[in-house]
C-alpha cells in the first residue's frame, strides 16, 4: 500500500501478490518466513527515491545490534530506502531507538524502530497519522488486506 503523506486518510495505490510461503515458521526467525514475500512484491513496485518502507514488526531488537524483519529487509535493499517498523507487541530485550507511540486514547503503546530514518522524526509522523485509535487507519487497513 503507498500513500501521499503521514496524515493521508485514504492509499494512493495498493500492490497485492499471493506468494506462497517456503519456510516453515521458526522461533526467533520470523524473516526468513516472511522476507522472501516482501522482496518479491517490492520487485514489482517502482520504488524511488524518498520511498519508505513500513514493516508490521521491528528493525531492531536490541542495543546488541540484532535485526528484526525490518533489518532484514533494510540490508536486503542495499540500505536505499528508510525501513520503519511499528510492531504491536512488545519485545523485551533493551533497544535505545525503540520509542513507544501512544495514539488516541488509547493506553496500550505501538512499538517503533527504524533504520535510513530518524525514529524521532518518525514518531512524531506516526502519531499523526490518520485515524483515532491506538492503530493508524491505513496500517489498520493494510493489516486486514494482509490477512485475506
Amino acid at each position: 500500500m503507498a500513500f501521499e503523506d503521514w496524515t493521508s486518510e485514504k492509499e494512493s495505490e495498493i500492490f497485492t501478490e499471493k506468494t506462497a510461503i517456503t519456510s516453515a515458521y521458526e522461533s526467533g526467525a520470523f524473516y526468513k518466513r516472511e522476507l522472501p514475500c516482501i522482496i518479491s512484491l517490492l520487485q514489482k513496485i517502482p520504488l524511488k527515491n524518498g520511498d519508505l518502507i513500513i514493516v508490521d514488526g521491528y528493525v531492531t531488537l536490541n542495543d546488541e545490534g540484532k535485526a528484526g524483519l525490518g533489518g532484514y529487509l533494510y540490508e536486503a535493499l542495499d540500505q536505499k530506502y528508510p525501513v520503519v517498523g511499528i510492531a504491536k507487541n512488545e519485545f523485551n530485550a533493551p533497544d535505545s531507538q525503540r520509542r513507544s507511540v501512544y495514539r488516541g486514547e488509547s493506553k496500550t503503546a505501538l512499538f517503533l524502530t527504524a533504520k535510513g530514518a530518524d525514529v524521532d522524526d518518525i514518531h512524531l509522523k506516526v502519531e499523526q497519522m490518520h485515524g483515532s485509535f491506538r492503530m493508524p487507519a491505513l496500517l489498520k487497513k493494510l493489516d486486514q488486506l494482509s490477512r485475506a
